[in-house]
Order: structure tokens, then C-alpha cells, then sequence
């Protein structure tokens, strides 16, 4: 018989295992020598002093529920459906329509994740940019190289939980399956998506690296097959287009061929970055558990001038990297491994950006975001991989810093004064935004941060439109735009569930 029950304790009893178990047995009233038990939910509350709180399921008889999924299928001499990008999204499209009996052709511009790592180290060392193969493009996305962050949690749009015991399957920790903000690491993300790839192709599934799709090929309207770089014609009777955010020339093949796109708000910043230490002790409060409790996160957000001003995609214990797909440009973002363990917390802070924004490139239409995320991409730019900064304090005063904080940026920083190289109203609300975080966190505005730029690519500036039933595009028939790139999701778990319902929207179609 299963029941869940709630239990609060403090870090100490949390980080001794057998203690834990006590306290589980006891309110359970199970004997400890016949007791199972599964975490459905862990949450740290750190607003005074730090507490755990878990939901945890127990049971006498060990009948807790499995995590293995479907069974993935020999798919080898199955209907094909051609996956563009193998990202997040596009990797559990093609798991989900193994899993339905058809056979994906995953088709990638980057390497594979053990080249591409050859790649990334390049760009961080200051040597040339590979610009097929880099910390945008390859095998596992642009999240490959972050976080692994997995902080969605709602339902609405697909079945979180599938997407979770699935990394867990591939290598991912379980942990993930109930920290209310799981993470999982660029050292393990890393691993399984190599995983992954190994389990669709024994079934069957095939992968073209080092190849960019350039076209589709079209039959009355309908996406019959893709052309790509190397000269091939691929052919399918589906298409699922999961290219990412940063596929700037698919968004003009798009607008070139007069095929529907939209504007879709973004938000535009830098990356603030603090000793992981600061961070602990404004937020923990208590430096008798700072050994027990992982490195502090916060999440912070302000509103001026009907404009949003929030902190995203922060990386305790991680590192800034240069992350621009191709020379002449600046963008950065942040990373950690699965411990966490490095001196500094880095965090985009960014502004808000629409419409209106980008009226001197009305003349562009659609792409009128994009022209004006690129043109700030490239007044960010100083040479190479160096990255203009400035102290927090300083940029909130308007100086120009004499000297820079210490940094784990390593391709290395130069002083510069950051309002030239962000549009004004970026600027303004970035001030007002870090000063209404400093009295939510009392010693964020400090001379030990550095505020570096610039982060820009927090999610798609355009959109690829799609019918809301059959998610196909309005005017290509059997063409799935999907996961960030499309403008659907925001992050590696709900790329990954749009993928999904791709997938299952075409097994459907196809009877499977």
C-alpha cells in the first residue's frame, strides 16, 4: 500500500541519509526494516532559516511506480519523418515517434556532442569560430552547454514528468524527478544526450551531422522533403523544424520565400555575475549549514515603464561564456556543471523588448526584432572573445570602472562603459531594476560583480506560426515548427514536451 506524507527538517537531517529514513518510518508508522519510499517533491526554504520541505511517497510492500518509459521500437524499415535540429526538442521528437513505430532522420548543422566539445573549448580559448558547430549549434542545443536547467513544472502544454524520467533513463540523476528547481549539468547533459543518440540509432533512427538544412521541397503546398548543405534530397512525407533560437537563416528562407513568420518579443541584457559566496550569505542567512546547503540561487523580477526587468537562466557555482556563432558578434550566457562548485553565481538580467522597439527596421517586417538583436550583438563586439564590463556599482553610477572584479570569464574582460553598448531603454531599466534587487537582496549592488554583455538571445525574436490544433504551418502542409525556434517554449523541458506533442500529432495522423 502506498501514502504520501510531509516532512519538514532542517539541513543536517536531510544531508544524513539514515537519519532521514528515521523520520520517514516514524511518520509513516512503517517499520524502517520494510520501508521503500520515493521523494514526489523537495523544496528549500531559505527566507529565515533554511528548512526542507519534501512529499514523500512510502510504501511497505515495495510497490512504488517504475520510471522506465515506453519501449523504444525497431523502427529500422519504418515510415521516416525528418527531425531538423537536434536539440532538446528535437531529440524527444524522435524518441516519442520511436516509441509510436516511425523511423526519424535527425538531421544537424553542429557535430556530434564529443566534437562539438572540441568546438566550444576553441571559442573559449579565443581561437576562430567554427560557425556550424559552436555553443548554439550541435548535437543537444544551445542547453547543452548551460545549466541543464529543468525548472518548468506545469502541465499545460504536455506531460512534464515524461520528459524528466526520461533524461533520468539516460543518465541524468533522479534527483531531478523532485527538486522543485532540478538542474542537471553540462557534464552529464552532455552524456545523455550521447545516450540518447546511441538508443535511436539501435533502433533504427538515423542522425546527418555536419549538415545544414537549406530548403524544403515542396509538392501543391506541401513539405514533401529538404534539401541541405551537402548537396542531398532528403525526402519525407513529415518535417518536425526544431532548429532553436539562434537559426537566424532559417528565419530568412522564411522571409524570402514569403512564407509566414511573425514578430515575437524578447528581452535583451547582460550577465551579472557575483562570488557564489555573496550570494550564500544574503541568502541563507545562516553560515552554520553553509556546507549542507547547495550553492544559493535567487530569482528576482521588477516592472518600470511597462517594461519587465528579471533575472533568468541563473547558474550557481557556474561560469560566463562567449556563446556568438560567428565572428563580429558579442553574446554571452552562463554555465555550470552538475556540483556546482565554482566561485562565482551568474545570472542574465534583462529587459523587456517589443515591437515598438525596432522601428528603424520596420522595413525588414517581420525580422524587424532580429535586425535589432543582431545590430546590438554587434556594438557589444570589441575583439574577438573579449567581452566589454563594468562594475555593478560603476554602471549604476555611470563611471567607468578603473579596475574590473575577479571573473570567470575566461577569454578575459575589458572595462568599458556599458551605456554605449546597450539601447537606452535597456539601460535605464537595468538601473532601476538592479536597485529595486538590492532591497530585495541587501548587498546585490556591490563593487564585486561585474555586469557583462551581452545576453541577448533569452528566447526567439520571431515566431514561426503554426495551426494551435494540428501544429502544422498555415501555409506548409506536413511542416512542424517546434521548440524555441518556432517561438513555443522557453528552456530544455518545455522544447523537449512541444517536441513530444510533434510527434504524437503526426502518429496520429499517420494511424501508428
Amino acid at each position: 500500500m502506498r501514502k504520501s506524507i510531509q516532512i519538514t527538517i532542517d539541513p543536517q537531517t536531510y544531508a544524513d541519509k539514515k537519519q532521514l529514513e528515521k523520520i520517514i518510518s516514524k511518520k509513516a508508522d512503517i517499520d524502517s526494516k520494510y520501508l521503500s519510499y520515493i521523494i514526489n517533491k523537495e523544496s528549500l526554504d531559505a527566507r529565515k532559516n533554511p528548512v526542507y520541505h519534501l512529499d514523500v511517497m512510502v510504501s511497505s510492500n515495495n510497490d512504488l511506480p517504475s520510471i522506465d518509459p515506453e519501449p523504444f521500437l525497431n523502427v529500422s524499415n519504418s515510415m521516416e519523418v525528418i527531425v531538423v535540429g537536434a536539440g532538446p526538442c528535437g531529440l524527444m521528437a524522435a524518441l516519442k515517434l520511436i516509441q509510436k513505430g516511425l523511423k526519424p532522420i535527425i538531421i544537424e548543422r553542429g557535430s556530434e556532442v564529443e566534437n562539438r566539445k572540441k568546438d566550444v573549448a576553441n571559442i573559449v580559448r579565443n581561437e576562430p569560430i567554427n560557425e556550424e558547430s559552436n555553443f548554439c549549434f550541435g548535437e543537444g542545443g544551445a542547453g547543452t552547454f548551460s545549466d541543464g536547467k529543468l525548472y518548468t513544472r506545469s502541465n499545460k502544454k504536455g506531460n512534464v514528468d515524461e520528459v524528466l524520467r526520461l533524461l533520468v533513463y539516460f543518465g541524468a540523476e533522479k534527483e531531478i524527478l523532485y527538486q522543485s528547481h532540478p538542474h542537471i549539468g553540462t557534464d552529464v547533459l552532455s552524456r545523455v544526450v550521447k545516450n540518447i543518440r546511441e538508443e535511436i540509432t539501435k533502433c533504427g533512427g538515423e542522425y546527418l551531422f555536419d549538415t545544414k538544412v537549406e530548403n524544403f521541397i515542396l509538392r501543391d503546398n506541401e513539405v514533401i522533403g529538404v534539401t541541405t548543405s551537402e548537396g542531398e534530397v532528403i525526402m519525407a512525407s513529415k518535417v518536425i523544424l526544431a532548429t532553436g533560437h539562434s537559426a537566424a537563416d532559417i528565419y530568412q528562407l522564411f522571409y524570402d520565400n514569403n512564407w509566414l513568420i511573425e514578430m515575437k518579443p524578447f528581452a535583451m541584457g547582460v550577465r551579472v555575475e557575483h562570488p557564489q559566496e555573496l550570494i550564500n550569505e544574503i541568502q541563507y542567512h545562516n553560515k552554520d549549514y553553509s556546507s549542507l546547503l547547495p550553492p544559493a540561487e535567487y530569482s528576482l523580477a521588477a516592472n518600470y515603464n511597462d517594461r519587465g526587468v528579471f533575472s533568468f537562466c541563473m547558474c550557481p557555482g557556474g561560469i560566463v561564456v562567449p556563446t556568438p556563432e560567428k565572428e563580429g558578434i558579442m553574446v554571452v550566457n552562463g554555465m555550470s556543471n552538475s556540483s556546482r562548485s565554482g566561485k562565482f553565481a551568474n545570472s542574465a538580467v534583462v529587459v523587456s523588448v517589443n515591437e515598438k522597439d525596432a522601428e528603424e527596421f520596420s522595413e525588414f517586417g517581420a525580422l524587424a526584432l532580429l535586425k535589432l538583436q543582431q545590430k546590438w550583438e554587434k556594438q557589444m563586439y570589441f575583439d574577438r572573445r573579449i567581452c566589454p564590463s563594468q562594475r555593478l556599482d560603476d554602471f549604476i553610477k555611470g563611471k567607468v570602472s578603473s579596475v574590473l572584479a575577479d571573473s570567470s570569464f575566461k577569454p578575459g574582460l575589458v572595462s568599458a562603459n556599458m551605456e554605449e553598448r546597450l539601447p537606452n531603454f535597456v539601460t535605464e531599466n537595468l538601473k532601476a531594476g538592479f536597485t529595486e534587487f538590492n532591497r530585495k537582496m541587501k548587498g546585490f549592488i556591490t563593487k564585486e560583480a561585474n555586469i557583462i554583455g551581452l545576453e541577448s538571445r533569452t528566447s526567439s525574436p520571431v515566431r514561426i506560426p503554426r495551426d494551435k490544433n494540428t501544429m502544422q504551418h498555415p501555409q506548409l502542409k506536413n511542416l512542424y515548427p517546434c521548440g524555441e525556434g518556432a517561438g513555443y517554449a522557453g528552456g530544455i523541458t518545455s522544447s523537449a514536451i512541444d517536441g513530444i506533442n510533434a510527434a504524437n500529432k503526426i502518429a496520429t495522423e499517420l494511424g501508428v
